[in-house]
């Protein structure tokens, strides 16, 4: 990702618990109202919630707002229960287009595409303006509704978590990652400069084959740094990145520590994105755990003007109090952890312009046995096994006490 963290849940539960404690003013802050079909209504009978959370950089950083970290929170108030769902950044969804042709895109550029109509004029953002456009895709790609959203940037991620005086989780696996991009340095030349002006022009469309052929062959080492640029871009500037090492056990971490295990994702022992979507989930599941104690409220009440610039949502001051006369006891609820992954009813796939995506394994655009998956997966349900592949999926839970 050039991003990746959960951050929204770590928003959420200190937005939750702030609210309860301390009233709306804060709330009111990070509200956003968007123009939408009939809004968000929570009706009396209504004891389940969908919560969309998205996770960026920011302002000021490469790709600022590609939501590579994407969780779905279902709230079940009736079963004192919430299931985590992680979305992998590659799934490959087809938008919806004013012109009806085919555009596709991966899940993670969704949000941006709502943000900024202009640059995409064939996507339909005047029906799905802004936020709504991947709140759309998400529901299009679960099967659930999606009532409402939370995004946070990266700064506000390490400021939440230092705020709460730093987070102890418990790592299932030791693992390293030698390629953990160094924030500032996503374009230094690291000492390469003379020899990347020679081969600039070979990154480019429109350059002659035969003076590419031409200057390889004059100078060899010209041509393994341009193989390194494009296969191996730790190899050809290596002071980019730095090195991360994390020992399994219960380990202590402030902000700029959680957010590298968060987004960590080129580990020989645990680098999938699927990987990362695990170690997401966990984070979860410990800072809910600390963040809704009321001692560790009264730390974050003297902060929390300073993070109203990085928090986002569309649920309404009213709304959050229908949701919290619902919500009596957090701390009781039992969490789930739902996974998509290449192992149970996703395949790995080629767009046809050479980008890595994931799709449903019934294919392109066909999403109604991850449907099925995804409540089987939230109610528990393990599908009896099939000799075809089938969308299934084996929850983990734990209950907290």
């Amino acid at each position: 990702m050039k991003k990746a963290l959960i951050v929204g849940l770590v928003f959420f539960a200190i937005v939750f618990a702030y609210f309860v404690k301390s009233g709306v003013d804060f709330y009111k802050g990070i509200y956003k109202k968007f123009p939408s079909k009939g809004g968000f209504v929570i009706p009396k009978e209504k004891t389940e919630y969908n919560i969309l959370l998205l996770g960026f950089g920011g302002p000021g950083h490469e790709g600022p707002f590609l939501t590579d970290s994407m969780m779905v929170v279902h709230i079940d108030i009736k079963k004192n229960k919430v299931a985590l769902l992680s979305l992998p950044r590659d799934l490959w969804y087809k938008l919806p287009t004013k012109s009806k042709e085919d555009f596709h895109a991966k899940i993670n550029a969704i949000y941006q595409l709502g943000l900024f109509p202009t640059e995409y004029p064939d996507v339909d953002t005047k029906t799905y303006p802004d936020v709504s456009l991947v709140k759309k895709a998400v529901s299009d790609i679960t099967g659930l509704k999606i009532d409402n959203y939370v995004t946070v940037d990266f700064t506000g991620f390490t400021k939440s978590i230092d705020i709460l005086g730093g987070i102890v989780v418990d790592v299932q696996k030791t693992f390293d990652d030698f390629e953990y991009p160094i924030e500032g340095k996503e374009k230094d030349l690291c000492g390469k400069d003379a020899e990347f002006v020679q081969i600039e022009k070979f990154l480019k469309p429109g350059y002659s084959e035969e003076e590419k052929k031409q200057i390889f062959k004059d100078k060899p080492e010209l041509e393994i740094f341009f193989k390194n640029i494009t296969e191996e871009p730790k190899d050809a500037f290596p002071c980019r990145y730095e090195r991360l090492h994390f020992d399994a056990g219960r380990v202590f971490m402030n902000g700029e520590t959680a957010l590298k295990y968060v987004r960590s994702r080129h580990s020989s022992q645990d680098g999938t994105d699927f990987g990362r979507s695990e170690r997401q989930q966990q984070f979860v599941k410990a800072v809910k755990d600390k963040a809704i104690s009321l001692g560790i409220i009264t730390k974050i009440i003297p902060l929390l003007d300073e993070l109203k610039k990085h928090i986002q949502t569309d649920i309404s001051v009213d709304d959050m109090k229908k949701m919290m006369g619902e919500v009596k006891d957090a701390g009781s609820y039992k969490i789930i952890s739902v996974h998509m992954s290449d192992e149970n009813y996703l395949k790995n796939s080629y767009s046809d312009d050479g980008q890595y995506i994931l799709i449903p394994r019934e294919g392109e655009d066909k999403w109604g046995l991850i449907h099925n998956a995804v409540r089987n997966g939230i109610d528990e349900i393990t599908p009896t096994p099939s000799p075809q592949p089938t969308a299934k999926i084996t929850p983990t839970g734990i209950t907290k006490k």
